[in-house]
């Protein structure tokens, strides 16, 4: 596993830079468990991202995940595994579907989750 300097980039190896595979759909496992499933996903060169909904998990949140925090896509199994816990994921700057896009709010997850 190769550090990822840039949170908004898939690391080396987990997605093909020639294709992009839809994970809409896919179950997200953290390094201890099943967080949920992707329920959006964006592929923009440096701002990479999925939108995972947590379910009854967290009572129905749903968080952004940069994209470097990916390791592996498995496309047999429909599942997008994270290196973040549960408890990482779960403590992340809340999610607020009218300004997850916006600047401010990508930098405060970024500095967030570049701390683990």
């Amino acid at each position: 596993m190769q550090p990822n300097d840039n949170l908004w980039t898939y690391r080396q190896g987990v997605q093909d830079p020639t294709t992009t595979l839809d994970v809409t759909g896919f179950t997200v496992e953290a390094t201890d468990g099943k967080i949920g499933s992707v329920d959006e996903s964006n592929y923009e060169v440096g701002e990479s991202y999925l939108v995972v909904d947590t379910g009854p998990w967290i009572f129905g949140k749903k968080v952004v995940l940069p994209a470097g925090t990916v390791t592996e896509i498995d496309p047999q199994a429909q599942k997008v595994f994270i290196a973040r816990t549960k408890e990482e994921i779960k403590n992340a700057p809340e999610y607020d579907e009218t300004t997850f896009k916006d600047p401010l709010y990508r930098d405060q997850l970024g500095g967030y989750y570049n701390r683990f």
